[in-house]
């Protein structure tokens, strides 16, 4: 049973339970209005709740059976049919009950008067029965005073005064027809509620689980991407320098390492990333010419913060494969700095005419869409491709 289910049977619970137990505090509240005893008419008590009895099996038979016939499958033809027959039926008990002696059948709202009648001693006014004037027939048997005459007792013979039976449907049938109408009706309105409410959490559900997949297919992307680059600098370098090209080789297999077990989690340390980062820096920088002016301003203390990872290596490495020339000099800043609850981060290179886009392809536009999946509207990335500089400045609110 889902949440939803859960909520909802407790609601039904809460107001049958609320219903049942009226009729016992409205006679508890007038015994203590009348300061009379407090002793429950269970008689009355019975007859009333056999009448909740019946509208409690409507509505189960309509919740568990009907309901969801129109609710969760749509079968209108079929449930329209169904809640005629459950209407019908409803109003055969009804009209099947048994009166009582006065020929009618009583609700719950004439319980109290039937069990509290008027009192005998105030039934009539008072009068002194030596104070009667005596009969006109010449009996002994006084007779009533003025005003209070009682009227004859009904000639069995005259139908006038016969008891006629009570119709086959009464007010009392309108009545709980119309009540059991509008119960339908609460009953359906509640259903398409936690209906609408599951449909709303399923659908977050989904998308959630649809950004997770488009970030995981972003990831994957980005770090054959970063390695393919990575690949090629080290290859530059068997030629120039062998052995400084085994030692980017371990370096690179520690880099890699944080890609393999670090990257593939929803969020990382800040200090982790910042490391990463910086040991990426320092392999681009063993093969850059004397030329080319790197500079890098990290904080040495971290804050406890967490970030997603390969967040910010992908403007880093943009700016090592299309920033740096072997013929005339040029540049890479980068800085990271920590603002209150905010991530800094600026990356700045000298642009190598080649006559074409170099900062395309597969990185750059991923970032981008992992920027927008993860923080939405809550950051802000501001990218100036000018005639010489290619300059990236972005902030990130840290977890």
């Amino acid at each position: 049973m889902t949440s939803n289910n859960k909520k909802e049977s407790l609601v039904y619970l809460a107001l049958w339970t609320i219903l049942f137990i009226a009729p016992v505090l409205s006679i508890y509240i007038h015994h203590a209005t009348n300061g009379a005893e407090h002793t429950l008419p269970w008689n009355e008590l019975w007859y009333v709740w056999k009448q909740y009895l019946v509208f409690l099996v409507a509505f189960l038979i309509h919740n568990y059976l009907l309901a969801p016939l129109l609710v969760y499958y749509r079968r209108h033809l079929l449930y329209a049919t169904a809640i005629i027959a459950l209407l019908g039926a409803f109003i055969v008990v009804q009209c099947a009950q048994k009166p009582d002696i006065t020929g009618h059948r009583h609700g719950p709202h004439e319980m109290m008067d039937r069990h509290h009648p008027m009192d005998k001693e105030h039934d009539r006014p008072p009068f002194d029965d030596f104070d009667r004037p005596a009969p006109p027939d010449g009996t002994d048997r006084p007779a009533p005073p003025d005003g209070f005459d009682r009227p004859a007792p009904p000639d069995n013979d005259n139908p006038t005064f016969n008891d006629t039976p009570p119709a086959i449907v009464g007010q009392h049938d309108v009545v709980a027809t119309i009540i059991f109408i509008l119960m339908i009706g609460m009953n359906l309105g509640i259903k398409y509620y936690f209906r609408q409410s599951h449909d709303r959490e399923r659908l977050a559900t989904l998308e959630r689980e649809n950004l997770e997949q488009q970030l995981e297919y972003l990831k994957y992307q980005i770090n054959p991407h970063f390695l393919m680059n990575t690949l090629n600098n080290i290859h530059a370098l068997v030629d120039i320098d062998p052995e400084q090209a085994k030692e980017t080789i371990v370096e690179l297999s520690k880099i890699m390492r944080f890609v393999l077990y670090e990257g593939s989690k929803q969020k990382v340390p800040l200090r982790q990333e910042i490391i990463f980062l910086d040991n990426y820096i320092q392999l681009m920088s063993m093969r850059v010419a004397e030329q080319v002016d790197i500079t890098v301003d990290i904080p040495q203390v971290m804050p406890d913060r967490e970030i997603p990872p390969l967040m910010l290596i992908t403007f880093v490495e943009n700016a090592f494969k299309h920033g740096v020339s072997y013929r005339q000099k040029s540049f890479i800043d980068i800085a990271i700095h920590i603002n209150g609850e905010r991530l800094l981060f600026l990356c700045r290179n000298s642009k190598v005419p080649q006559g074409e886009d170099h900062h395309g392809g597969v990185g750059l536009p991923n970032v981008k869409r992992r920027l927008e999946l993860i923080y939405g509207s809550n950051y802000t990335l501001d990218i100036k491709d000018e005639a010489d500089t290619y300059t990236v400045d972005l902030t990130l609110p840290l977890d």
